[in-house]
């Protein structure tokens, strides 16, 4: 099987799988945005909101989840389904005052929305100034 592995490129995808191993947490609840939103006070917060039906949205997650290089103590991700929680999904507009868009990434900082993206915008936003 170790041939199969290495033609095919398993055995490395595992290993790239382990080093890129992004912390996401579920965003499943609308009480879990207050507690995103005090959370922020001390640390970044980050929202991605994801729709499992769009093409697009699966290639930006894909991009995202491959280059995201940072350490878990320094913000929280949360991953929202919007298909599967759609309340969540637009309280999260209201309460965060951005217009529903999936893909979405949301910077959450001192209970408010300080960077949003959607579609390729994503990958090309800066982490690391928030």
């Amino acid at each position: 099987m170790g041939l199969f592995n290495d033609l095919f490129g398993k055995a490395k995808v595992n290993t790239r799988e382990e080093k890129n191993k992004v912390p996401w947490r579920p965003l499943v609840d609308i009480p879990q945005l207050e507690d995103i939103a005090e959370k922020s006070k001390t640390k970044t917060q980050l929202i991605f909101k994801h729709s499992t039906t769009c093409g697009i949205s699966r290639m930006v997650l894909n991009t995202f989840n491959a280059t995201f290089d940072f350490p878990e103590n320094q913000l929280d991700l949360y991953y929202l389904d919007v298909h599967a929680n759609r309340e969540v999904s637009n309280e999260v507009g209201y309460k965060f005052q951005v217009v529903h868009q999936s893909p979405q990434l949301l910077v959450i900082r001192n209970g408010i929305a300080v960077a949003h993206g959607s579609h390729g915008a994503i990958n090309d936003m800066d982490l690391n100034s928030y």
